[in-house]
C-alpha cells in the first residue's frame, strides 16, 4: 500500500467526523476569524519530564511561529526547540545553554510556492508576553518587520496549555507541559501600515498548508469528496511531513465538536420538555375557556326567552294604543278638512283672497294626509270636490288679472291682485308659472308687434330702440307692477328672459337675411361689431341689475373668474355664427403689425439700455392680444374663441421668427463685414424671448379660464412658448459666440507651441493666462447685462462646454505631443478649471461662492480631457504600459482610436504595427471584455484633420448650445467673418435642431465640415433675402418646429438652475 493510501485510511474517520459539523468560520482558528490584515501567531511552550525531580529529568522550550499572509490567503509555519537538564530558574532566568541555542537561530524556510518566511530572535526569549516593543524581527521575502507591544489574547490559558501539551509530547520526545507556564499572550505589530495581530493559534484549528481557503470550507458541503480534499491538503510529497500535525489537530477539533454537540443536545432536550409542559397547560386552559363560553351562551338564551314572555302583553297594549291614536287623528283631520272646504268655497266666491290663503294651504296639507285613504268612497268624493275648488280659484284669479289689465284698473285693484298672487303661490308652481307666462306675453305683445311688423324698426340699425323700449318696460314694472307680485317670484328677471328669447329669434332671422342679400353685399363687419357690443352692454346691465354683481372684467388678463350669465339663451348668441368675420378682421390687422415691427430697430438710438429692458413691440403685441381676447370672451366663449387662439398662435410664431430671430441675425449693410448684432441687442432679444415665453403661458391659462369647459383641451400655446425659449437658447449661443471669437488667437498660440520639444513642466502656458483674461473680461461685460440668474448660469455653462470641446479639438492639432507636453497640458487644464469656477461670480461681491452644481459641471466638462492626456503621459516603452494606460483611461476596443493616440505621440507608422498587435492581444483578455467598442470622445476626432471643431461629441440641452464648437478653432477662416454666424443660426433653426446640439432633427452638424455648414445654400423651400437684408422662410412650420424643439431642450436643461422660467434674479440652485 502506498504512503498516500495509508494516510487516507488513517485520516478518513477523523475527516468524516469533522465534516459533519464543520463551520467555515472555524477553518482558520490558528488565526482570528476573517482577518483583515497579516497575522503572526507566536506560540511558546515550556516543557519538562513527567518527574521533574528525577536526576535524569529533561527540560526544554518549544517555539512555533505561524504567519498568515492576507494578500496571498495562505499561512506559513516554522518552529524551533531546545532541551536542557536544568529547569527554569525561579528568578526568571532560563538555562543558558538552551537560551543560547535559541538565540543563535535565525529561522528561515522556503516553501513550495517560492515564498520565504523568517524569524530572528532578540529579546523574545526574555519577553514572552510581548507586552513591550521587541527588537525581534520577522520577515517575508527579505522584508523585515518589527513587533511592537500591545498584546491581544485570543485563547484562554487552558487552551494554550492543551496545545502546548501536544507540542511538548510530539516535538520534544514525550515531555509534558509545565503547569507553571509563563504567560503566552501575543503582541501587535505593524507591517506596511496595516495592523498585524500576533495571536496564539486557536485550539482545534485546521492548518493552512496550501492557501486554498475554499478547500477547507468545502468540508461542510453535501458533495464533499475525500480524495479531492486530501489532494488539496497534500499537494507535494514534502507536505507529508505535516501528517502528524494534521492528525493531532483533527483529534483536538473532533473532541471540541463532541463537547459542543453534547451541550446542544442537553439544551434541546430540556427545552423540548418545557415546551411540552407549556402546550399541555395551554390546552387545559383553552378547554376550560370553551366550557365557560358555552355556559354564558346558554344563560343568555334562557334570559332572552324570559324577557320575551314577560313583555308580550306590553307589546299588545302598545299596538292597541297606537291604532287608537291613529284613528282619532284621522277623524280629527277629516273634520278639519271638511270645515276648511266649506269655508273656502264661501270666501272664494266673495274674492276674500287674504283669508283664502291660509285655508287653502291648510286644506292642501290635509289632503296630502288622506292620499292613502282614497279607496274609501267618502274620501274620494271629498278629494274630487277639493280639486275642483282649486281649479275654480285658479281660473278666477287669472280672470281678475285679465279684466284688470284690460280695463286699466291696476292702480285701484293692486291690493286685491297682490292677495290673489298669494293664492296662486299656495296653489303651487304650475299656477304661478301660468300667471307669470300670461303677464310676460301681455307685456311683450306690443314689442313683438312693433319690431316684427316693420322691417325698418326691426333692422340692426335700430337695435338701440329695442333695448330702450325694454328699459322703459322695466321702469313701468318697477313703478306700477312690482307691488303686485311677491319679490321671490323675480318676475322682472323672467320678463327680461322672455325679452331676450324674443329678441334672439328676431336677430337670427335678420342676420340670415343679411347674409342672403340679393345685391351680393356682405354683412357690414363694423355694424355687426357695433350691434354685438351694444347687445353685450345691455346684457351686462341686466345681469348687474338682477344679480347685484357684475361680470368679471375681461379688460385685463388678470381678471377674476367669470360667473355664469343669468339669462339663457343670451341675445349675443345670435351673433355667434358670424363672429368668424370678426376673427378674420383681427387676423388682417395683425398681419399689418408684424412688418411694421420688423422695420423698427430693437431700441431707439436715443434710448438708454438697462438689463431688464424688452423690445417695445412685444408689449404692444400682447396689449393688442389682451384687448382682443376681452372682446371675444364677451362675444363668444366657444368656437370663435378657439379660432382667435389659433390666430394668436400664428402671429406669435411669426413674431418669434420674423422679429426676434431677425434681430440676432447678421444683415448686409453694404459694407464688409456685414452688420452684426451688438451685445445689448442680443440681451434685449433674450429678455424679450423670456417675456414672451412667460406671457404666452399666462395667455393660455386665461383663455382656458374663459372658454367653454369642453373646449379647454383645444387651447394650446405651449409650442409657441417653446419657440420663444428656442430664441432664448439662440441668444445665449450668440453671447457665447462673442467669447469664442475673442479667444480664437489663444487657440492659434496653443497650436503653434512645440509640445514635443518640452523638457520639463513649468508654470501654466502663456496662452492660458491670455485665454482666461479674455474670457473673464468678456463674460463680466455680458453677465452685467443679464438680470436673471438662470440665463447667467446658462451662459457660463456654455462657455465652459465650449472651451472644453475646443481644447479637445485643438489637442489633435498639436501633433506630436511628448509625455512632458501632455503633463503640461494637464496643468493648463487645471488652471482653466480653477478660473472657470469663479466665472459665474465674477460680478458678485468678493468671497461669493458659486453654486455647487455649477462647480460640479465645470469639473465634469474639463475632466473629459483627462483620459487623452493621461494616456499621452505614458511612454511607448515598454509597450505594455502604453497599451494598459489606453485600456484604463480611454477604455475602448477601437483600433482606429488607439492609432489616433499613437499618431498624437508622434510614433511612426512602421512602429505602430507592433503596438497595435499588442493592443489587440490585451483587448481580447477576459478582464477587458466589458469595454465599449468605441469611445464617443475619440471616434469623431481626426488627428491634424479638418474636423477640429465639429468632431467633438456634444451634450444636449442648454449645454449643447456651446456644442457648436464647429464654429471655432482651425476650421475658421484666417480672419473671422461675422456674417457666417447669422447664417448658422438661421440654418440651425430651419434645417434641424442638431445644429444646436439637440438630437433627432435635421442632419448632424457635428459630422459636417464647418465650411459647408456655414456657407451652405438655402434650401429650396426658403425664400431669398428680402431687400432689407432679412431672410423670410417660405415654410415657417419647419422653422417654428425647430425653434420649439430647441426651446424644449433649453428649458429641460435649465430646470437644474433653480426656479422656473421668468424667476427673478438671484434664484440659484444648490
Amino acid at each position: 500500500m502506498s504512503p498516500l493510501m495509508m494516510l487516507f485510511a488513517f485520516m478518513l474517520p477523523l475527516l468524516i467526523a469533522a465534516t459533519q459539523t464543520f463551520d467555515g468560520t472555524d477553518l482558520y482558528t490558528l488565526f482570528p476569524s476573517d482577518p483583515v490584515g497579516d497575522v503572526l501567531n507566536v506560540t511558546q511552550c515550556y516543557c519538562q519530564s513527567p518527574d521533574p525531580l528525577s536526576p535524569d529529568a529533561t527540560f526544554g522550550y518549544y517555539h512555533r511561529f505561524d504567519y498568515w499572509n492576507y494578500h496571498l490567503s495562505r499561512s506559513y509555519s516554522i518552529s524551533v526547540n531546545c532541551t536542557s537538564s536544568a529547569p527554569h530558574n525561579s528568578n526568571g532566568t532560563k538555562p543558558a545553554k538552551c537560551l543560547d541555542h535559541i538565540r543563535k537561530h535565525k529561522l528561515c524556510e522556503e516553501f513550495l510556492d517560492g515564498n520565504v518566511f523568517c524569524y530572528k530572535f532578540k529579546e523574545d526569549v526574555d519577553n514572552p508576553d510581548h507586552n513591550k516593543p521587541s527588537s525581534s524581527k520577522y520577515g517575508f521575502n527579505n522584508q523585515e518587520r518589527g513587533i511592537p507591544g500591545q498584546p491581544s489574547d485570543f485563547l484562554t490559558l487552558d487552551n494554550v496549555t492543551q496545545n502546548c501539551g501536544v507540542y511538548c509530547n510530539e516535538e520534544l520526545g514525550g515531555l509534558l507541559t509545565s503547569q507553571t507556564l509563563e504567560s503566552l499572550i501575543p503582541g501587535v505589530g505593524r507591517v506596511a501600515n496595516t495592523i498585524v495581530k500576533l495571536a496564539h493559534g486557536l485550539a482545534g484549528s485546521m492548518p493552512q498548508l496550501n492557501g486554498d481557503k475554499a478547500s477547507w470550507r468545502s468540508l461542510d458541503t453535501e458533495d464533499f469528496q475525500i480524495n479531492h480534499h486530501l489532494d488539496q491538503i497534500f499537494l507535494h510529497p514534502s507536505s507529508l511531513s505535516s501528517v502528524s500535525k494534521t492528525s493531532r489537530i483533527l483529534r483536538i477539533y473532533q473532541h471540541e465538536l463532541d463537547q459542543e454537540i453534547s451541550a446542544h443536545v442537553q439544551q434541546q432536550s430540556a427545552s423540548d420538555v418545557d415546551s411540552v409542559k407549556r402546550i399541555q397547560a395551554a390546552q387545559a386552559d383553552l378547554a376550560e375557556l370553551f366550557q365557560k363560553v358555552e355556559g354564558v351562551r346558554q344563560r343568555a338564551i334562557e334570559t332572552e326567552g324570559a324577557i320575551t314572555e314577560m313583555t308580550a302583553d306590553i307589546k299588545r297594549l302598545d299596538n292597541t294604543k297606537k291604532n287608537l291614536t291613529l284613528s282619532m287623528t284621522a277623524l280629527k283631520r277629516l273634520q278639519m278638512l271638511t270645515t276648511a272646504y266649506e269655508q273656502l268655497r264661501g270666501l272664494s266666491s266673495s274674492r276674500q283672497y287674504r283669508e283664502c290663503v291660509q285655508l287653502l294651504q291648510a286644506m292642501i296639507q290635509l289632503m296630502a294626509h288622506f292620499k292613502s285613504y282614497r279607496s274609501i268612497d267618502q274620501i274620494a268624493t271629498l278629494s274630487k270636490n277639493v280639486s275642483d275648488l282649486q281649479r275654480e280659484m285658479l281660473e278666477q284669479v287669472c280672470e281678475d288679472f285679465e279684466v284688470t289689465f284690460a280695463k286699466g284698473e291696476i292702480g285701484q285693484r293692486r291690493g286685491i291682485l297682490a292677495e290673489a298672487c298669494s293664492v296662486m303661490d299656495a296653489l303651487g308652481e304650475t299656477a304661478r308659472a301660468r300667471l307669470i307666462t300670461w303677464y310676460c306675453n301681455t307685456q311683450l305683445r306690443e314689442y313683438r308687434q312693433l319690431f316684427r311688423g316693420s322691417e325698418e324698426a326691426g333692422s340692426l340699425d335700430n337695435i338701440s330702440r329695442r333695448y330702450s323700449w325694454f328699459k322703459r318696460l322695466l321702469k313701468t314694472y318697477d313703478d306700477e307692477h312690482a307691488a303686485m307680485f311677491p319679490p321671490f317670484w323675480r318676475v322682472n328677471e323672467l320678463l327680461a328672459n322672455a325679452f331676450c328669447e324674443t329678441t334672439t329669434e328676431d336677430f337670427k332671422g335678420i342676420l340670415q337675411k343679411s347674409m342672403r342679400r340679393a345685391d351680393g353685399q356682405t354683412l357690414d363687419v363694423d355694424l355687426l361689431l357695433s350691434c354685438l357690443q351694444e347687445t353685450l352692454d345691455f346684457e351686462h346691465g341686466l345681469e348687474r341689475q338682477f344679480t347685484n354683481t357684475s361680470r368679471a372684467s375681461m379688460d385685463t388678463l388678470s381678471s377674476n373668474e367669470e360667473k355664469l350669465p343669468v339669462f339663457s339663451p343670451a341675445i349675443s348668441e345670435a351673433f355667434a355664427p358670424y363672429l368668424s368675420l370678426w376673427v378674420e378682421s383681427q387676423d388682417k390687422h395683425l398681419s399689418t403689425m408684424i412688418p411694421k415691427y420688423r422695420a423698427q430697430p430693437p431700441r431707439q438710438p436715443d434710448e438708454d439700455f438697462f438689463p431688464q429692458m424688452v423690445i417695445s413691440s412685444s408689449t404692444e403685441l400682447f396689449s393688442f392680444y389682451r384687448l382682443t381676447l376681452a372682446q371675444c370672451a364677451k362675444l363668444s366663449p366657444g368656437a370663435r374663441l378657439v379660432e382667435l387662439t389659433k390666430v394668436f398662435a400664428k402671429y406669435l410664431d411669426q413674431y418669434a421668427q420674423h422679429i426676434l430671430l431677425y434681430y440676432i441675425s447678421e444683415r448686409p449693410s453694404g459694407q464688409t463685414p456685414p452688420k452684426t448684432p451688438h451685445i445689448e441687442d442680443i440681451v434685449l432679444v433674450l429678455n424679450t424671448a423670456d417675456y414672451c415665453f412667460n406671457t404666452s403661458t399666462q395667455l393660455e391659462e386665461k383663455i382656458k379660464s374663459r372658454i367653454d369647459h369642453d373646449l379647454k383641451s383645444s387651447i394650446d400655446l405651449q409650442s409657441q412658448a417653446d419657440a420663444f425659449m428656442g430664441i432664448a437658447s439662440a441668444t445665449v449661443r450668440a453671447l457665447v459666440r462673442k467669447v469664442e471669437v475673442d479667444i480664437e488667437p489663444t487657440w492659434r498660440e496653443m497650436r503653434n507651441t512645440g509640445w514635443s520639444k518640452m523638457e520639463s513642466v513649468g508654470d501654466q502656458s502663456s496662452y492660458v493666462a491670455e485665454m482666461l483674461q479674455r474670457i473673464i473680461s468678456r463674460a463680466a461685460e455680458i453677465l452685467g447685462m443679464l438680470h436673471k440668474q438662470q440665463y447667467a448660469r446658462a451662459f457660463c455653462d456654455n462657455v465652459v462646454e465650449l472651451t472644453a470641446n475646443a481644447y479637445i479639438a485643438n489637442i489633435f492639432q498639436c501633433k506630436p505631443i511628448s509625455e512632458v507636453g501632455a503633463e503640461q497640458m494637464l496643468l493648463d487644464i487645471y488652471v482653466l478649471k480653477k478660473g472657470f469656477e469663479d466665472l459665474l461670480t465674477s460680478n458678485s461681491p468678493p468671497k461669493t461662492a458659486a453654486p455647487s452644481s455649477y462647480i460640479k459641471r465645470v469639473s465634469q466638462a474639463m475632466s473629459r480631457v483627462d483620459p487623452i492626456l493621461k494616456t499621452l503621459q505614458v511612454r511607448p516603452s515598454p509597450p505594455e504600459a502604453l497599451v494598459q494606460a489606453y485600456l484604463i483611461h480611454v477604455a475602448d476596443k477601437s483600433d482606429a482610436n488607439f492609432r489616433k493616440i499613437l499618431d498624437l505621440k508622434g510614433i511612426r507608422k512602421p512602429d505602430q504595427a507592433h503596438l497595435v498587435e499588442l493592443f489587440q492581444a490585451h483587448r481580447a483578455s477576459p478582464r477587458n471584455e466589458n469595454l465599449q467598442q468605441s469611445s464617443p470622445l475619440l471616434t469623431p476626432l481626426v488627428v491634424g484633420g479638418g474636423s477640429v471643431g465639429g468632431g467633438v461629441p456634444m451634450p444636449t440641452g442648454i449645454g449643447s448650445l456651446s456644442s457648436t464648437a464647429s464654429l471655432s478653432t482651425s476650421n475658421l477662416p484666417a480672419r473671422f467673418d461675422p456674417s457666417t454666424f447669422g447664417s448658422a443660426i438661421m440654418t440651425a433653426a430651419r434645417d434641424g435642431v442638431d445644429r444646436f446640439g439637440t438630437p433627432g432633427l435635421g442632419s448632424s452638424m457635428l459630422n459636417t465640415p464647418t465650411e459647408s455648414r456655414m456657407a451652405s445654400p438655402p434650401p429650396q423651400n426658403r425664400r431669398t433675402q428680402s431687400p432689407d437684408g432679412g431672410r423670410e422662410a417660405i415654410a415657417p412650420g419647419n422653422l417654428n418646429e425647430n425653434l420649439r424643439n430647441i426651446g424644449k431642450f433649453f428649458k429641460r436643461d435649465m430646470t437644474g438652475f433653480g426656479g422656473r422660467f421668468g424667476a427673478a434674479k438671484g434664484v440659484e440652485d444648490g
